[in-house]
């Protein structure tokens, strides 16, 4: 399966890469990002994250026909921290992540991502978990299918795609894909059929990012990342939907831009930040990425860099 690896050249430049650095890549996938940053390194070593089997065993070939000095690691990137501290790793020069479902995720059918191939309801990254879209789709109560179809599909119609769920599997479970895009397009008004883009989208994302714990994870790994970066070290990371790049955006916000005062009223010291942002507005892909690859229409790539250690100008007097 082609898998076309989306900023790739942006997130290699935003991390200005040392040969003998330490680097984490969250998001192995097929080992694009992390083959270009395995390419620059000499004695460095690359730790690389993923929760899907089948990506790190597709990965390893293409990072030892480049070198030996990496490290793949089967776990969710929420276990950044202790999964470093295992193998005595406690800083790093950089951290990189490509957030969201994969393409070969995608493109497989039967892994249950797709409202385009007919499979059972999966979305499981880690294909050793419990919880799939099957549970979630036939076991939440009400309340829940409306709260993340809400929260994490951000679908108007939250209330009657749920209400049609609840009434169809009381006859039957719903279990596979094509099921549940049929369920949600009989919720719909017929006005919202008609419109471009597919009607199971926002749904379909809601569940996955359920069934991954996409957000809560997210907020785990940038906060525990930012205490890992060395001085001048770099994290960057490419979000795909607004939910994502909300976060992202906040979180360096709040680390690396100073908070607003009321000038009329007197300033007690000033405030005194251990970060700062490498763009401030998100890196888009290019019209030529655009015209080769559709998936990078949605990205946009943020980075935040821990300032280099300093001592105060009244010490040194």
């Amino acid at each position: 399966m082609e898998h076309i690896s989306v900023l790739l050249n942006e997130s290699i430049d935003m991390l200005q890469i040392k040969e003998d650095g330490i680097y984490v890549d969250c998001t192995l996938g097929r080992g694009g990002h992390s083959s270009e940053i395995l390419k620059r390194l000499t004695s460095g070593h690359l730790y690389a994250f993923d929760c899907d089997q089948n990506a790190i065993d597709e990965s390893a070939p293409r990072l030892q026909a480049i070198g030996d000095n990496f490290t793949l690691i089967h776990s969710p990137f929420e276990n950044l921290k202790s999964e470093l501290a295992k193998r005595g790793v406690t800083l790093v020069d950089g951290i990189f992540m490509d957030l969201g479902v994969s393409s070969p995720q995608f493109d497989d059918g039967q892994r249950g991502f797709s409202y385009r191939s007919n499979a059972r309801l999966d979305m499981r990254m880690d294909q050793s978990q419990e919880l799939d879209a099957y549970a979630v789709v036939n076991t939440y109560d009400k309340e829940d299918l409306i709260r993340i179809l809400k929260r994490y599909g951000e679908e108007p119609f939250a209330v009657k795609i749920a209400n049609k769920i609840c009434s169809v599997r009381e006859k039957a479970p719903i279990e596979t894909t094509f099921e549940l895009v049929d369920v949600i397009k009989s919720a719909l008004p017929a006005a919202v059929l008609r419109k471009k883009g597919h009607p199971a989208k926002q749904t379909f994302q809601a569940i996955r990012i359920e069934v991954n714990h996409e957000l809560e994870q997210l907020e785990t790994v940038l906060q525990d990342g930012l205490t890992l970066l060395k001085p001048h070290g770099i994290m960057a990371v490419i979000t795909f939907h607004s939910l994502e790049d909300r976060i992202v955006k906040e979180i360096f916000k709040e680390v690396a831009v100073a908070k607003k005062v009321n000038k009329r009223l007197p300033q007690v010291g000033t405030e005194n930040l251990e970060y700062q942002l490498v763009n401030r507005k998100p890196v888009l892909a290019s019209s030529e990425e655009l015209e080769n690859n559709n998936r990078a229409h949605s990205a946009k790539l943020r980075g935040i860099e821990k300032k280099g250690r300093f001592i105060c100008k009244e010490v040194l007097d």
